[in-house]
């Protein structure tokens, strides 16, 4: 990019002025802190973020580098449903909780509405989470554009469409199985190639308990996206080509590819001697010309002790060289697991930087839960993966890894269903697949292949650039029709 002549006041006071307000997760957050390093080093716009107080230095950490405002917002205290002192979907305990969690982020509102009237320069466009359903009256009021950012796949976007058209599980049924005794399949009308299971659809409303607030919330969501004046998609054209064109020519509104976002995650640069043990454990294996399958279940999802400890047999039995970032700290793996398994497998009971270990040249298999991030993480990397879905769009995610991309291998559980246990003998077959066999062989050269094509979209000129740069070219020049007298009441009902 060529260096601009005029001094940076007058190139701020020229550029668009992004506002920016993710869900309070930091899965949810972490990729719009790479939205501001991305806008900040291709000097096409300004920012600023909104957060809560409880948060707030999370993202300003994150922002290291980048010259973009943090507006701190004031969480509400003693809400019915929610932990005392959570701020973040990380302290939540089911998904019922989320569901208030995410309904309770509107008693920010006021304070939303105040911060963006005393923006200056004003804002020309705000990004918001669709979580934040709420978002968009504040922003109508004030003739601001609002564009959802949707931290799912375009793949999964679109299934969720098919779910709301079809109703598929007005049919399919939980016990319902083919000849094979596994699960019976919806074919998507639009896609025929694609067979979708009850669990598939049904998994992000978790469990019975939780299905009905879901349901609802997963309501206001759409409309969310629907009244929004854009959808951002963390992905590349050359990743999900179809489902970015079908929503574009068949759902709306206009979904602009931006990603893979973690790519513009600044480079760690530590000193040797900051440098954490785990990657000093990596670097002695690549030393050593081993190879390292890299495990990490999420954040959100709450796994039982008795299935990590199916894991850590089912990686003692694999005889394969790992990492496994744990969580819960605390957790028991099983009486000597980490002793026994000292000298090929690490233990990792604190924060990691998970794309730093993605990237190491040792790293060359990933157990996931199939998160959006993570599979962009991998996907960066070069690196295939094994794929176990617990809720939310992970199953979506999975189906397309596996079965369209074919840069993954399953994880099963014992019984089908998403709430399953997968068995010692389970994670054992899989990782030897993964790491030893054919497939996962494949697997690797086709994941390669895509990391290229997604640094290709990133750089300057590439189309991840050029739809961003479009983007907020058409939006910011877009003025809505605002200052509409409208209660805070009114706005929150809305």
């Amino acid at each position: 990019m060529a260096v601009a002549s005029s001094s940076p006041e007058a190139e701020a006071q020229t550029l668009p002025h992004i506002a920016i307000f993710p869900f309070l997760a930091k899965g949810h957050t972490i990729p719009l802190i790479h939205l501001a390093h991305y806008l900040h080093r291709y000097g096409l716009a300004t920012v600023t973020f909104f957060i809560t107080a409880g948060n707030a230095g999370f993202v300003r950490e994150g922002l290291s580098g980048v010259a973009a405002a943090v507006v701190e917002m004031t969480f509400p205290t003693d809400v019915p449903g929610i932990p005392p002192g959570v701020e973040s979907a990380e302290g939540l305990t089911s998904l019922a909780s989320f569901a208030v969690f995410a309904d309770a982020t509107s008693l920010l509102l006021p304070q939303l509405d105040a911060s963006l009237a005393e923006m200056q320069p004003p804002a020309s466009l705000l990004v918001t989470d669709p979580f934040l359903h709420w978002t968009k009256a504040p922003a109508a009021r004030l003739g601001i554009p609002k564009v959802s950012f949707f931290g799912i796949s375009a793949f999964a976007q679109v299934m969720r469409e098919v779910r709301v058209r079809h109703d598929p599980c007005a049919t399919l049924r939980p016990d319902d199985v083919d000849a094979d005794g596994h699960p019976a399949t919806f074919t998507v009308p639009e896609f025929p190639h694609i067979k979708l299971t009850f669990e598939d659809f049904m998994a992000p409303f978790g469990d019975p308990a939780s299905i009905a607030p879901m349901m609802e919330l997963d309501g206001k969501l759409g409309k969310a996206i629907e009244e929004s004046q854009g959808l951002i998609i963390n992905t590349f054209h050359a990743l999900e080509a179809p489902y970015l064109e079908f929503w574009n020519q068949h759902v709306g509104p206009r979904s602009w590819p931006i990603g893979p976002l973690c790519l513009a995650q600044p480079t760690a640069t530590r000193p040797k001697a900051q440098r954490p043990s785990w990657m000093e454990w990596l670097d002695d294996k690549a030393a050593a010309g081993r190879t390292v399958l890299y495990i990490a279940l999420g954040t959100l999802a709450a796994i039982p002790e008795s299935q990590l400890k199916e894991v850590a047999n089912g990686l003692e039995r694999a005889e394969v060289d790992f990492i496994w970032a744990v969580r819960p700290e605390n957790i028991d793996l099983g009486l000597g697991f980490e002793e026994r398994t000292k000298d090929r497998g690490l233990v990792v009971r604190e924060w990691v930087d998970q794309l730093e270990i993605l990237n190491h040249i040792s790293v060359q298999g990933f157990l996931s839960h199939c998160g959006w991030n993570s599979v962009l993480e991998s996907v960066t990397a070069g690196v295939p993966l094994a794929v176990w879905p617990m809720h939310a769009d992970q199953p979506f995610n999975s189906r397309f890894l596996v079965d369209e991309l074919k840069i993954a291998v399953r994880v099963h559980t014992s019984d089908r269903t998403i709430r399953g246990l997968v068995t010692s003998e389970e994670i054992s077959e899989v990782v030897r697949a993964l790491m030893l066999g054919e497939e996962g062989v494949e697997a690797g050269k086709r994941v390669v292949e895509l990391s290229a094509s997604a640094r290709e979209a990133m750089v300057e000129g590439g189309q991840s650039w050029k739809s961003l740069k479009e983007m907020i070219s058409e939006l910011s020049m877009m003025k809505l029709n605002g200052n509409e007298e409208v209660s805070l009441e009114e706005q929150v009902d809305a």
